[in-house]
């Protein structure tokens, strides 16, 4: 999907008539030749496309099949690319993303989260009546039984699959105790119009690779007790935030399980822009020798609008421009305004106000108003959201595309 950029593109500056996007990518503009306005995020190409084939290739070797969750980005293009290097699905968390999903072509959604609203569900089943591959969770009977009820609604022979979610003491979703995971399995079993496809649940918010791994293990047990309840050609794990899916690779893939050949399902998302900072840190290339690495991908660029007193410059980028729940951004880069490039030593985001970084200066490189800093971004996930529409840009500056973003 494309759009028009126009007095409402934030980053961009076209004070004038609207241009397409596929018009403004052929222009090929320089990121600093006055087609932009600060602050602006930017996606460097060369990293996006890297990231992407390192993770199918990885997934590829060790047999996993790659659902990446969408919520990351909300990009039909990157999307695209993500499927096209051979996705199995695209993750969703909401009724809404899977409805975008769907306006876009998606051929199966993994829905990674619970849904009850009766209207939803009722466009779910016609949907699946229609051809379309869509996975649900359920972990309750109350669950199941509004997913039977919604597909009672439309006749057809195609099931929804459901996946039964597993969960941990004081984590979100997912059930606690093997009772409770078998009471969804059996209610899933009796529901016309159901399928028990398998089991799911999500690692990535646990504190450490220890407690991830005795998740995941946990994961696999539970979904041995309840296998006899699986129906289809396969049987399906899933697991796999960003921060821990070498534990999906070593805990939940295999041969088989319950008979059935075992399709082991990661949900990783963040891995297409990678970043400067939490994933930097917590990615499992870190751990795993041999298997790859991805590059940080996004960048904003603001001016330094203010050097009030010694050791301090206010830069214009803030908190609705760059994310800040898991950790600051990082400076880069410093950009003059007679385009000379230095490396942002000393440099470090003290705070940030809704447009404003307070940035600390330390050592040798000063800097003034007028000047561009570069900055990396911590956590993708909350970045995305912030920018409607991000130039994709060359290694040389160069402006060859434009991602929309659909929040």
């Amino acid at each position: 999907m494309t759009g028009e950029i126009d007095w409402r593109t934030k980053g961009f500056w076209n004070p004038g008539p609207p241009v397409p996007d596929e018009e403004f990518a052929a222009a090929r503009h320089n990121l600093f030749g006055g087609a932009f306005t600060w602050p602006v995020l930017i996606a460097r190409r060369d990293a996006i496309d890297a990231n992407v084939r390192t993770m199918a290739d990885f997934a590829e070797r060790h047999g996993l099949s790659l659902a990446p969750h969408g919520k990351t980005t909300m990009a039909p293009a990157l999307f695209t690319a993500q499927l096209a290097a051979g996705a199995w699905a695209i993750t969703a968390a909401t009724a809404n993303q899977v409805l975008a999903y769907r306006a876009w072509g998606v051929p199966r959604v993994l829905l990674a989260n619970e849904v009850l609203d009766p209207v939803v569900l009722r466009w779910f089943a016609a949907e699946v009546a229609a051809g379309f591959d869509l996975l649900c969770y359920a972990d309750s009977v109350a669950g199941v039984a509004a997913l039977a009820d919604a597909m009672a609604t439309v006749p057809g022979s195609r099931p929804l699959r459901v996946l039964a979610e597993w969960g941990y003491a004081g984590g979100r979703t997912g059930c606690r105790t093997v009772e409770q995971l078998t009471a969804v399995a059996q209610a899933v079993a009796a529901a016309p119009g159901l399928q028990l496809a398998g089991v799911a649940g999500f690692e990535g918010s646990l504190p450490d690779l220890a407690a991830a791994d005795e998740f995941a293990a946990s994961l696999r047990a539970a979904a041995e007790q309840i296998a006899h309840h699986f129906e289809g050609e396969e049987a399906i794990l899933s697991a796999g935030g960003s921060a821990f899916f070498d534990v999906v690779l070593q805990r939940l893939t295999g041969d088989r399980i319950g008979g059935r050949p075992l399709r082991t399902v990661l949900r990783s998302g963040a891995y297409i822009s990678h970043d400067h900072e939490h994933y930097a840190q917590t990615t499992p290339f870190g751990r795993l020798a041999g298997e790859g690495s991805l590059t940080a991908a996004l960048e904003i660029w603001a001016q330094v609008t203010s050097t009030p007193e010694p050791g301090l410059a206010l830069v214009g980028m803030g908190k609705r421009e760059a994310p800040y729940d898991l950790g600051l951004p990082v400076p880069l880069r410093v950009r003059r305004p007679s385009g000379a490039v230095e490396a942002a030593t000393g440099l470090s985001v003290l705070r940030l106000n809704d447009h404003h970084a307070y940035v600390s200066v330390a050592g040798p490189l000063e800097l003034a108003p007028g000047d561009l800093v570069g900055f990396g971004i911590s956590h993708p996930c909350t970045a995305f959201d912030r920018w409607s529409a991000i130039p994709l840009v060359a290694a040389d500056d160069t402006v060859t595309g434009v991602i929309r973003t659909y929040f």
